[in-house]
């Protein structure tokens, strides 16, 4: 298993995740954390995104989730050597990836190493046992509006959540983040605190944070 958690953007050390890829340069943008929202800031973004990883050596095509079903998205998916997920609202991503088969296709492409799974904010969110906690952040009617639903389970790949822009004065989100990391410390719930620059590292059985 191949990860490349960052807590905003690309964070400090993007050469790791490019290192992670090996010589597998082509992969997918996974925009879907934005579902619901400015079309035109979206298409933007996706644009921005694409160039940040070009400047890196990396080819990426946009993988957009609204347009698949299960079969049509294992059909479409091939052989990346890597996900992108861009950050948003961690459970219209979560909605996203399960009505697209998404979520079956990264948990089974992790746990083989097929690919490397990177991305920044909700990207890594996602991947928690349980996104109960988050709503504090990310509020569920955008999800609700976009999807008529809403779930709190994630997708299990990490043993505990990842609590991204914690003391980043910069960033929006970062007292909202302070009071998701309070309450997991008050039930005593163990989560990955990364600042902004930050990623979460994992190769196989290693986690580093850089």
């Amino acid at each position: 298993m191949r990860l490349y958690l960052s807590s905003y953007q690309l964070g400090d050390h993007p050469e790791e995740f490019v290192r992670l890829t090996g010589r597998r340069r082509s992969g997918w943008l996974v925009m879907n954390a934005l579902d619901g929202g400015d079309e035109a800031r979206r298409r933007a973004d996706t644009g921005v995104q694409l160039g940040r990883l070009a400047a890196l050596g990396l080819d990426a095509d946009v993988l957009d989730l609204r347009e698949h079903t299960p079969a049509s998205l294992a059909a479409a998916f091939g052989e990346p050597g890597f996900l992108w997920v861009r950050g948003g609202n961690v459970f219209t991503l979560r909605m996203a990836m399960a009505r697209a088969g998404l979520d079956a296709l990264v948990v089974a492409g992790l746990a083989s190493d097929a690919f490397v799974y990177a991305g920044f904010s909700a990207g890594p969110c996602v991947l928690a046992p349980s996104l109960h906690g988050l709503e504090l952040c990310d509020p569920v009617e955008r999800c609700e509006a976009a999807y008529g639903g809403v779930r709190f389970d994630g997708l299990a790949v990490l043993d505990r959540p990842v609590v991204p822009h914690l003391d980043s004065p910069g960033h929006p989100e970062t007292d909202l983040l302070r009071l998701v990391a309070d309450a997991y410390e008050a039930s005593g719930q163990p989560y990955w605190a990364l600042r902004d620059g930050q990623a979460l590292i994992v190769e196989g059985a290693a986690f580093r944070i850089e």
